[in-house]
């Protein structure tokens, strides 16, 4: 008799586990988004209902410039800091440790902090800009619909840039340092060892980080619903909080695991778009 495969035996806990972990609410998830609240069939009308909605474009619209604002500074802040943080200066484990405060603290008080910090009357945001002579009066930072979806972004930056600073400078501690003397033999500048060794070097590290981002960012609710909820009118709704409201203020199961599938397959494509444009990058690059 032949045995089964040992790796097999050893994987199948694991994939017992994704399969109810990953595989069943998904196959719930098409369940509910194909029936109404009394398990009748319906077929496609709760997902022409979610689509006709006027908050789901404006929340697809919210949600990609929410993702891709936050990732671009996230990518660069997070960059930046990392090589400034991996020179030799005096007390260079402190301000490591410093810099990381911002991705230890929890996301729902951060979020309330910076909610009072953006306050209009009470928040020092205003207090320090006025104070300063770089505004002429308080600014609601959080009401104003040319301002509010700009400082959700900002929060996320904060939140998330010591994750790329650490994960770039772990890729930076790998780089030999024979690279860098020798380009300071040739007459290299700082920026040309960055743009010509650093930046080269840690490009694997950024695209991981890249991707991670772009999964968090497009499952990611915690500030803006903290702060905003989705509002003022809608300005910061981002599909994620819809689908939450629809299930859980609304009580709108079925056109919210219809909505919850639109997303998926949305945030599978962008996913599989990302994938597919570094494998072709890698491809010509050989």
């Amino acid at each position: 008799m032949k045995r089964p495969p040992t790796g097999l035996l050893f994987a199948l806990p694991a994939l017992i586990v994704l399969l109810l972990l990953i595989a069943y609410p998904v196959i719930y998830t098409g369940i509910l988004s194909v029936t109404d609240i009394r398990g009748n069939y319906v077929g496609s009308s709760n997902f022409v209902n979610v689509l006709r909605s006027r908050a789901t474009p404006q929340a697809f619209v919210n949600t990609l410039w929410w993702v891709g604002g936050s990732i671009v500074f996230q990518v660069v802040l997070g960059t930046a800091t990392a090589i400034l943080l991996n020179q030799e200066f005096r007390g260079r484990g402190a301000v490591r440790a410093i810099a990381v405060i911002p991705w230890v603290v929890p996301g729902i008080v951060a979020a309330t902090t910076w909610a009072w910090m953006f306050h209009t009357e009470f928040g020092i945001i205003n207090y320090m800009m006025t104070s300063a002579g770089v505004l002429d009066q308080p600014i609601g930072w959080l009401t104003n619909p040319n301002t509010v979806m700009p400082a959700m972004i900002a929060i996320n930056v904060w939140k998330l840039f010591p994750f790329v600073a650490i994960m770039v400078l772990a890729g930076l501690q790998s780089i030999p340092k024979d690279l860098y003397e020798a380009a300071r033999v040739d007459g290299a500048t700082f920026w040309d060892e960055v743009i010509h060794i650093t930046l080269p070097q840690v490009r694997p590290v950024i695209i991981a980080v890249t991707l991670l981002l772009v999964i968090w960012g497009l499952n990611h609710i915690t500030t803006i619903y903290a702060i905003t909820r989705g509002g003022p009118a809608n300005l910061t709704l981002i599909t994620p909080i819809q689908i939450f409201r629809l299930a859980f203020e609304s009580f709108q199961f079925n056109q919210a695991a219809a909505l919850s599938l639109i997303f998926f397959v949305v945030a599978m494509a962008i996913v599989a778009v990302y994938i597919r444009f570094l494998s072709s990058n890698d491809e010509v690059a050989r």
